[in-house]
C-alpha cells in the first residue's frame, strides 16, 4: 500500500450502515436487473462495484442518510422531540418507483422524494428537511457518492501499481531499444520503462487523496447559505455524522470549483491509463511485437482476416479516454452559476458524474488485468536493438572519438555517414561500417569499440531510478 487509509463507503460513512432498505433490491444480478430506472453509462463498461453507487436507489438512499443526520442534529440542539427523531428514524424508507410516480405531478425530486418519505412516517415527518433547501440535501449527498466512488478508484489504483511494480521487477534488466519520435534511440530496459508508469500512477494516487479531502463537504445552511432558518451548529453537526467537513463558504449550493477539478482529476488519471495503452498498442504493431495483449484461447481477431491479433483492449482505453476529456470541458463549464446558485450544472451532472465514475473505474480494471497478463518478448527486444549493426550505438563511438582528441564536428560527421548508410541500406551493418574505417581504427582499439556496442553502459545509472520507486 501506499501508506495512505483507503477506505470504503461504509467505514468513511457510519451511518451508510443504517437499516434503511432498499426496497425490493436484493443485492445480486446486474445493475439492470437490481435498478431498471437507472440513469448510467451504457452496461458494457459498468462494473457492478462502481455502477451500484450511482443508481436511482443509491442515490435516495444518500438523501435519506442527510435527511436524518440533520434530524439527529436538530435532536441533539434540542431542536426537535427525542420521541420524533426515534420515530423518523424507525419509520423513514422510500420506494424509489413511488418517488417517480409523484415527480410525474410535481415536477420536483426533492418534493417527490420527501412526500414518499412522509408517507412512510406519518406525523413525525413533519420535523424532516426543516429549515433546509433542496440543495442541502442534493449536494451534501453528492459529496457521499463522490467520496465512496473516490475510494473504489483508489483501491483500483494499488492495484494497478501492484501490476505495474511486479512488471518492473520482472523485467529489470530486459534490454530494449528507447525511442523517441517513433525512432530508435538509446538502450534502455522494459523495466525502466514501466518504472516511468509506476511514478505516474503515484503521482495520480497522491491527487486523489488530496483530491477526497477537497470534495469531504456538505452544506447545511438553507437557501442562498446564509443560516438564516437553520442553525449553523446543525450542520457541523450533520456533517460531522456523515463524515464530511462543512463547506467554508457555501451559496445556495456547494461552488463547482470542487467538483469540476473533481473531474479533471479523473480524465487526467485517464490520460495516463491512455499513454499506458498506446505504448502498448505501439509496441504490438507487427513491425515491432515486443510487447502483446493476451490473446486468448478462442479469441478471435478479425472476422476476415484469421492471423489477427488486434490490441483491441487497449484501443478501447484510449476511446474511453477520449469521453472523460470531454467531460471535463462540461464540468468547467458548470462553475459559472448565476448569482447564488441556478440549476444549469444539474443535468450536466446527472450525465458525467457517474459516466466519470464508471468509466475511471472501469479503465483502471481493464489496463490491471492487461498489465498483469501483458506477453513481452525479450528475443524481439534484442532483435529490434541491434537492426542496421547496431547503429543506436552511435553517441557512444562519437563520444569515444572526441574523448581520444578528434574534433566533436568532425567525430560528428564521420559517425553519421555510416549510420546513415547503414540506416538505407537493407542488411546495413554500422558495426562493421565503423570498424573497417581507418579514421576510427586509427583512434579506437578492437575492443575500445566493441565497448561502445555493450548496452550495459546505458544501464549502469538506471538503479538509481528503481531505488526511488522501491524497485
Amino acid at each position: 500500500m501506499w501508506g495512505v487509509e483507503t477506505i470504503n463507503a461504509t467505514s468513511q460513512f457510519p451511518i451508510l450502515n443504517s437499516k434503511f432498505s432498499i426496497p425490493n433490491s436484493p443485492l445480486r444480478g446486474t445493475i439492470r436487473q437490481l435498478y431498471p430506472a437507472t440513469r448510467k453509462l451504457i452496461e458494457r463498461y459498468t462494473l457492478p462495484e462502481m455502477g451500484t453507487l450511482w443508481t436511482d436507489a443509491y442515490k435516495l438512499k444518500t438523501w435519506l442518510q442527510v435527511e436524518i443526520a440533520v434530524c439527529e442534529a436538530q435532536a441533539e440542539l434540542e431542536k426537535i422531540p427525542a420521541e420524533a427523531l426515534e420515530e423518523i428514524k424507525a419509520k423513514a424508507n422510500f420506494d424509489p418507483q413511488r418517488v417517480l410516480e409523484i415527480e410525474a405531478e410535481v415536477r420536483h425530486d426533492m418534493i417527490a422524494f420527501l412526500t414518499n418519505v412522509n408517507e412512510y412516517v406519518g406525523d413525525a415527518g413533519r420535523y424532516i428537511h426543516l429549515g433546509l433547501t433542496s440543495s442541502d440535501v442534493l449536494d451534501t449527498a453528492l459529496a457521499l457518492q463522490l467520496v465512496a466512488s473516490l475510494n473504489i478508484i483508489l483501491e483500483h489504483l494499488e492495484r494497478l501499481s501492484q501490476a505495474i511494480r511486479y512488471q518492473a521487477q520482472q523485467h529489470r534488466y530486459t534490454v530494449m531499444i528507447g525511442r523517441s519520435h517513433g525512432i530508435h534511440a538509446e538502450p534502455i530496459t522494459f523495466g525502466f520503462k514501466l518504472a516511468g508508469w509506476l511514478a505516474e500512477v503515484c503521482r495520480n494516487r497522491d491527487r486523489l487523496v488530496s483530491l477526497r479531502e477537497e470534495i469531504s463537504v456538505g452544506k447545511i445552511s438553507g437557501a442562498v447559505g446564509t443560516y438564516a432558518n437553520i442553525d449553523p451548529r446543525v450542520e457541523a453537526i450533520a456533517c460531522q455524522k456523515l463524515g464530511l467537513k462543512p463547506d467554508t463558504a457555501s451559496t445556495q449550493v456547494i461552488s463547482r470549483d470542487r467538483h469540476a477539478n473533481y473531474v479533471q482529476q479523473l480524465a487526467l488519471l485517464g490520460a495516463t491509463i491512455e499513454r499506458f495503452a498506446v505504448e502498448i498498442r505501439n509496441l504490438q504493431r507487427t513491425d515491432v511485437l515486443e510487447v502483446e495483449e493476451f490473446f486468448a484461447k478462442k479469441q478471435k481477431g478479425s472476422s476476415a482476416m484469421p492471423h489477427k491479433r488486434n490490441p483491441i483492449r487497449s484501443e478501447r482505453l484510449t476511446g474511453i479516454a477520449r469521453i472523460l476529456r470531454s467531460h471535463a470541458v462540461a464540468a468547467l463549464e458548470n462553475v459559472a452559476l448565476w448569482h447564488e446558485r441556478d440549476i444549469s450544472h444539474s443535468s450536466v451532472e446527472r450525465v458525467i458524474l457517474p459516466d466519470v465514475c464508471i468509466l475511471t473505474h472501469f479503465m483502471l480494471s481493464e489496463i490491471t488485468d492487461l498489465v498483469k497478463h501483458l506477453l513481452v518478448y525479450p528475443e524481439n527486444m534484442k532483435r529490434n536493438l541491434n537492426l542496421y549493426g547496431g547503429v543506436v550505438f552511435s553517441q557512444r563511438v562519437l563520444l569515444a572519438l572526441v574523448e581520444k582528441g578528434m574534433s566533436r564536428e568532425d567525430a560528428y560527421q564521420l559517425v553519421q555517414s555510416h549510420a546513415h548508410e547503414a540506416w538505407n541500406k537493407v542488411g546495413g551493418d554500422f558495426y562493421a561500417l565503423i570498424t573497417k574505417d581507418s579514421q576510427v581504427t586509427s583512434k579506437l582499439t578492437a575492443e575500445e569499440i566493441e565497448d561502445c556496442f555493450d548496452p550495459q553502459l546505458h544501464l549502469q545509472q538506471l538503479n538509481e531510478v528503481y531505488q526511488r520507486l522501491g524497485i
